[in-house]
């Protein structure tokens, strides 16, 4: 379900100059990263890059829907950990990214931490706006 516009709480704004290959910062100065292609794309790699943006943001949303998730479960998931991989290939029509979301829970056996972790990517945002659009799998 998409939410209006009237519905909006907080509204992050970034701006990027000379695209893959330059400047992104956020309006509130928070955030200001050079940004490069990585090496193994043809890039000098002395900058971070998109992808390493947006597994950071991925893996911080989604320890975010794992709260959410445990705290409705009841679960134990202190010293839990979320790990995002991004990957970028070549696709059908130029370039798509793929990403892999694991989970280090220590307090719950393997199944609950399973549960948690499908749960999760049922609530998290970015689960959701990447949903039916990229390959997310839950390792």
């Amino acid at each position: 379900m998409t939410i209006q516009q009237s519905d909006v709480l907080y509204t992050a704004v970034a701006t990027a100059e000379n695209g893959r290959d330059g400047r992104v910062a956020t309006d509130d100065g928070k955030l200001d990263v050079v940004v490069n292609p990585p090496k193994e794309m043809g890039g000098s790699g002395a900058g971070t890059n998109p992808e390493q943006l947006f597994a950071a943001g991925y893996s911080a949303c989604f320890q975010g829907a794992l709260g959410v998730v445990a705290r409705q479960e009841k679960a134990d998931i202190s010293g839990s950990t979320v790990t995002a991989k991004v990957g970028m290939g070549k696709n059908d029509d130029g370039f798509g990214i793929i990403v892999e979301i694991s989970a280090a829970i220590p307090n719950v056996d393997a199944a609950t931490a399973r549960d948690l972790l499908e749960k999760a990517h049922q609530v998290c945002p970015y689960s959701k706006a990447t949903r039916g659009n990229i390959s997310v799998t839950l390792l």
